[in-house]
């Protein structure tokens, strides 16, 4: 029996980048955290400690920022700039991954007017990129995490099966709330990036919102088909769902009615709903996912 190495990869995980663009009075905040991953010819380095192909993962984080200086752009042209760098600079480098969360501010109101250069974090949910490049081609993914929505009536939950060890009351009419975390796959290298996300996202709340649900299962597979059927660069979306369960409050014992107005939003534990919808002609995903 012979021990070998199998895949390996090795990088720069992220680092916090924030950029201000100081065009004339009004500046704009770009806030990122980009994670680098490199793979190629690294056999001798884990085999006998050679060194002498490896790019030091503190030389990754200064080509971040010194890309950086030049401007950022949409996070998919960045990561794209990126990872075509590392692999055409280093002959070892047969393939480079740029990961980029992007941490959305909005612009405070001072005295009833936008201001200059004031803002507060966002809660809208933070834009996502994933790039591969193998030195021919490359793989882009986008997405959103951690945008939390919430339908207060509109969805119900019966029909499930029920055995011995089953509580569960069935319900026609609860609170569907989750916190939103879809990636999803273009078939494309080159396209407009920021009207392709900012549809993909207002499809996506759109048909979260319009959709009378029967299970967040039913939810998942209505927002992913309507991102589909608006984003034609878009091949195939994933998602995960975590069901921020709220529990309406028996208050009985206080001599108190309880007409669907209070509960208790349970943190955990909690159902996870993931899944994928996709174009039955979608192409390979090649190491996109991986």
């Amino acid at each position: 029996m012979a021990i070998v190495l199998g895949d390996n990869r090795y990088g720069k995980a992220e680092n916090r980048l924030v950029r201000v663009d100081r065009d004339g009075d009004e500046h704009r905040i770009t806030d990122l955290t980009v994670s680098v991953s490199l793979s190629g010819d690294m056999s001798d380095t884990h085999l006998t400690g050679a060194n002498d192909k490896v790019l030091a993962t503190d030389t990754q984080k200064n080509t971040v920022f010194a890309f950086a200086r030049d401007g950022i752009g949409e996070i998919e042209d960045f990561a794209l700039r990126l990872a075509r760098h590392f692999v055409s600079a280093q002959e070892s480098i047969h393939a480079a991954r740029v990961s980029i969360a992007a941490h959305p501010w909005e612009r405070l109101q001072v005295g009833g007017r936008p201001a200059h250069h004031s803002f507060a974090r966002s809660g809208a949910g933070t834009r996502t990129t994933r790039v591969t490049y193998d030195g021919e081609r490359a793989w882009v993914l986008g997405g959103v995490e951690d945008l939390t929505v919430l339908n207060s009536t509109g969805s119900e939950f019966w029909g499930f099966p029920r055995d011995e060890y089953t509580t569960l009351a069935e319900v026609k009419d609860r609170i569907l709330a989750t916190a939103v975390s879809a990636t999803w796959r273009f078939s494309v290298e080159e396209t407009d990036w920021a009207h392709a996300h900012e549809t993909a996202l207002a499809t996506l709340l759109d048909a979260f919102g319009g959709t009378h649900s029967q299970s967040l299962q039913q939810t998942l597979y209505a927002m992913g088909q309507a991102v589909l059927e608006a984003v034609p660069e878009i091949a195939e979306i994933r998602f995960a769902l975590p069901n921020k369960h709220h529990f309406l409050v028996d208050l009985e014992p206080f001599g108190l009615d309880n007409p669907g107005e209070v509960f208790y939003a349970a943190d955990r534990p909690y159902g996870l709903i993931e899944g994928t919808v996709l174009r039955d002609d979608a192409p390979p995903a090649g190491p996109a996912w991986s």
